[in-house]
């Protein structure tokens, strides 16, 4: 089986990354209720002409099922006739995946992603400086700084999108929701997963600093 360039090899080679990267996720509280959504690109790497294979929305992430996942195009329309809706949040994939060289975007929920997007909503980003994890952002300048954008959380999904345009950054491979959660991408499902795992340590220092420096205050 293929549609123009995915095999089932490729598409059986996702449907397992993504299996195995939301077992990981949920077992660390990442998918509260059915939140967060998870994407690995298929086939073709065309900014106007690619597929990748998604969370289906609405289903319970601490369990598998044969249903979990499913293929979708560059304008997160479903491949094959299927009674399954992609992540409401599909169209976010697509622009991350049209305006960079991601192979995957993970997209999860956190206590401390929300808090600090609410915490640094009026400067647009989360500043970082000099914490080690900011290496696991590819990122080695010695006391790095950084800023982790922050988008609005509109409930009508193709409004954040020109936002999410906007605050795209080569040099970080994140966006936050301003009281949603991060995504974060990668060349591989691999570097996609050590990201979200760097930027959450950085969110959980960054919120424990913040407490610390309100005592001192």
């Amino acid at each position: 089986m293929a549609y123009q360039h995915v095999t089932l090899e490729q598409k059986q080679k996702a449907f397992a990354d993504l299996r195995e990267v939301k077992e990981l996720f949920a077992s660390r509280g990442w998918f509260p209720g059915t939140s967060g959504n998870l994407s690995v690109r298929v086939g073709n790497f065309a900014p106007d002409d690619f597929h990748f294979a998604v969370t289906a929305s609405g289903k319970d992430k601490t369990v598998h099922t044969p249903e979990d996942y499913l293929i979708v195009d560059q304008n997160g329309k479903p491949c094959e006739a299927t009674s399954l809706r992609p992540s409401a949040e599909t169209l976010i994939h697509t622009e991350i995946y049209r305006l960079t060289r991601a192979g995957a975007i993970f997209h999860i929920h956190s206590v401390y992603n929300s808090i600090v997007s609410e915490w640094f909503w009026d400067r647009k980003a989360v500043p970082v400086t000099a914490v080690e994890l900011i290496k696991g952002l590819n990122i080695w300048d010695e006391d790095a700084h950084i800023d982790i954008p922050i988008v609005s959380n509109y409930a009508d999904i193709p409004r954040i999108v020109p936002e999410v345009t906007a605050s795209l950054n080569p040099r970080i491979p994140g966006v936050l929701l301003r009281n949603h959660g991060i995504y974060a991408w990668g060349a591989n499902a691999f570097e996609a997963k050590r990201h979200i795992e760097a930027f959450e340590f950085l969110f959980e220092y960054v919120y424990r600093w913040e407490l610390l420096k309100g005592r001192q205050s």
